[in-house]
């Protein structure tokens, strides 16, 4: 029995002397030193590093394309249709409709501006960009600028052209009568009206006709207004009342004689007075005379209209033989009934022109 027990130790020497070897041919760096020791010995094995790598997962989003076209039934402005148009399309079809000229007119005149000459432009590029993402039948706002600056000169080149000042009539002498001229209204161009429709269409891109309005200046002296005038003719010795150009009536009259003439010119009644005072004038022929009251023996009768010119006027006389001859001393007179008709019917500034 011991010597089976015997064997199996040494069976089993054996093997693990086998093992031994086995591990040692197999690790490169094992060293062998049979001589010296008679035993093989294995280095220890080298540390183990163990490296962790983590993946985030990457999530790509799906880029969708705009379409070529723009949807149908979209349109710009309120009024242009650029659905089922390419971008470049409707570019130029909005670029068409926004450069069509205002019309705008004026009684019989009609003309035309466009919206480059007023300085506006429209913000096409916006609206096409806002147009291709759009849903089907949608309106796409066109904005526009509008510089009310340029408005307003506009308005005032048009004032320039259309405005006109009114003409005031005037009094004139042709062939000793007198003559009126026509009076012509004035137009004033609503420069603001003007600047506000204007402003109004290129914003809301109207182009219906702009009707301009003009305001009406009424002249300060027409045909109707001139009143009355007073002619004196002196080599006729008559006196010519009219109304406008309208003769009402003459009288005769007596005027300057040569030494103290009626003088020539145009004057105007500047005072009336009845039953005046006479005093006597700064001249050699009155200056030993006395101031004499109203009465019969005043020299100016009963009615007195002073002149601009200088101690000249038109008034009666207690000496009706003297009417149609040159022997006043300058003044004019008329037979006092007659010159208190003529007193009630010109006022203060009434023309009177004295002619020859």
């Amino acid at each position: 029995m011991r010597r089976g027990l015997a064997f199996t130790l040494l069976v089993a020497c054996a093997a693990a002397g086998v093992l031994s070897a086995a591990v040692l041919a197999a690790s490169p760096s094992a060293t062998t030193d049979t001589e010296t020791t008679g035993t093989t010995t294995a280095p220890p094995p080298p540390p183990t590093t163990t490296t962790t790598t983590t993946t985030t997962p990457t999530t790509t989003t799906p880029t969708i394309p705009r379409p070529s076209t723009i949807a149908a039934g979209v349109t710009i402005g309120g009024d242009v249709l650029v659905g089922g148009l390419s971008p470049a399309e409707a570019t130029a079809v909005v670029k068409t409709f926004f450069a069509q000229p205002l019309q705008l007119r004026l009684g019989k005149v009609t003309f035309r501006v466009t919206p480059k000459q007023l300085g506006a432009s429209a913000y096409v590029g916006d609206a096409i960009k806002h147009a291709r993402i759009f849903a089907p039948g949608a309106n796409v706002p066109l904005k526009v600028a509008a510089p009310k600056q340029r408005l307003e000169r506009y308005a005032k080149t048009l004032a320039k052209r259309f405005d006109r000042v009114a003409v005031d009539s005037e009094l004139r002498l042709r062939d000793s009568k007198p003559l009126v001229t026509k009076e012509q209204q004035g137009r004033r161009l609503r420069q603001a009206l003007v600047v506000r429709d204007l402003y109004r269409s290129l914003k809301t891109h109207a182009r219906d006709p702009i009707v301009l309005k003009q305001d009406v200046i009424v002249p300060r002296a027409t045909r109707a207004s001139i009143g009355d005038v007073i002619v004196i003719r002196r080599g006729l010795n008559k006196l010519f009342y009219y109304n406008g150009m309208k003769l009402r009536r003459d009288f005769g009259v007596a005027t300057g004689q040569s030494r103290y003439p009626t003088p020539l010119g145009k004057y105007e009644v500047i005072v009336k007075w009845r039953n005046p005072w006479w005093y006597p004038p700064a001249s050699d022929w009155a200056k030993d005379a006395e101031p004499i009251p109203p009465g019969p023996g005043n020299p100016l009768g009963t009615r007195w209209m002073g002149l601009s010119a200088p101690a000249v006027g038109i008034h009666g006389t207690p000496d009706p033989a003297s009417i149609g001859y040159s022997v006043s001393h300058g003044c004019i007179r008329m037979r006092n009934s007659e010159v208190a008709w003529l007193f009630t019917q010109v006022e203060t500034s009434t023309p009177v022109y004295i002619v020859q």
